[in-house]
């Protein structure tokens, strides 16, 4: 399974949410020091979120971003505000190996199809943030109609690979993962790079995960609150690397 640590960034800090709400926010730190923490521990990937691009629906932390992928050798998935064919560029030319974006697959499908084309799927995440079964935007201020297997669907078809979804009532809450939402999309979909994000709140949690077959997930707050061990990660990446 594939461990992938993330790093949400709010006015150039380290922070995480609850439910994605902004007004929860706790600060841990700066963001590089963070990310060459995960690459001690024999992290390979990280996710940075640009909580203030997806709040203001364009870019914002972009030295935030540059400033890790110059100084680490993680391969980067970055997403947060997103929008426009010049926030992608910014994303790939400071150093992101793939970005991940949602918000405008629902609002502007034919330039997110665009996007896939020109430059293939294994650069692309299609970002699923899931409340009540409808796929929510920007930042997760607003629901879309959008149901989530018809949001699957057409971008899976398109060629879409790779997908994070993130189960937003469970996010930061350290409840645990929506196993069964995770298991029904993999069921659906075995060719897809799924994923998981939300609600881990233990070392548990992920290998239920992997248990389950889900093939990749993304957590956070759990490490930051000291609920899963960095030298149990070390040994989870060795475990992969042999």
């Amino acid at each position: 399974m594939e461990l992938i640590p993330a790093i949400d960034i709010i006015e150039g800090k380290c922070v995480r949410l609850t439910k994605g709400d902004y007004d929860t926010k706790k600060v841990y730190g700066d963001p590089l020091e963070m990310a060459q923490q995960f690459e001690d521990l024999g992290m390979r990937r990280l996710h940075v979120v640009d909580l203030d691009g997806a709040k203001s629906k364009h870019v914002v932390n972009i030295d935030a971003l540059r400033s890790i992928t110059s100084h680490t050798s993680l391969v980067v998935d970055f997403g947060g505000g997103v929008k426009t064919d010049e926030d992608l560029e910014k994303a790939y030319d400071a150093g992101a190996s793939l970005v991940t974006a949602g918000s405008i697959a629902i609002t502007d499908p034919e330039r997110y199809l665009g996007w896939l084309e020109k430059y293939g799927a294994d650069h692309l995440i299609l970002g699923a943030d899931v409340r009540n079964g409808c796929v929510s935007i920007n930042g997760w201020k607003e629901d879309s109609d959008v149901r989530l297997e018809d949001f699957l669907l057409r971008y899976m078809k398109a060629g879409t690979r790779n997908v994070l979804c993130t189960e937003i009532s469970r996010d930061g809450t350290l409840s645990g993962p929506a196993i069964d939402l995770y298991r029904s999309i993999m069921q659906r979909y075995p060719e897809c790079h799924l994923i998981a994000s939300g609600g881990v709140g233990s070392m548990e949690d992920i290998l239920a995960l992997e248990a389950a077959g889900i093939p990749a997930v993304v957590f956070g707050k759990a490490f930051y609150e000291g609920r899963i061990d960095g030298k149990w990660l070390k040994g989870e990446n060795e475990k992969v690397k042999r």
